[in-house]
């Protein structure tokens, strides 16, 4: 039962990467067409740098006063968050029925 409930955070996280596979590309092209000084900090190919990332995870989008960046960036941060914790919760568990084994 615990390995089931651990392939259930599994597709949890990959239903997080699907929404994180269509939300963070829209926020980046937003940035690169919109806020020049955003996409120059973050440079080409900023789909899996730290910087950018981390740029998302902290929310600093929030500071640009742009409600659309924000509405494309806000459901990018939340499905990394799935990500994130979907595979924390599976490893937790996994673990688990190691230990319990």
């Amino acid at each position: 039962m615990i390995l089931f409930f651990a392939l259930l955070f599994l597709a949890t996280a990959i239903a997080g990467f699907c929404a994180f596979v269509i939300f963070w590309p829209l926020t980046l092209v937003h940035v690169r067409d919109r806020h020049e000084a955003i996409a120059a900090e973050f440079g080409a190919g900023a789909f899996l740098k730290p910087v950018a990332l981390g740029w998302l995870l902290s929310g600093r989008y929030r500071d640009t006063n742009d409600r659309s960046l924000t509405g494309l960036a806000t459901p990018a941060k939340v499905s990394l968050l799935v990500i994130f914790g979907g595979l924390a919760c599976a490893a937790a568990l996994w673990l688990l029925s190691l230990v319990m084994a």
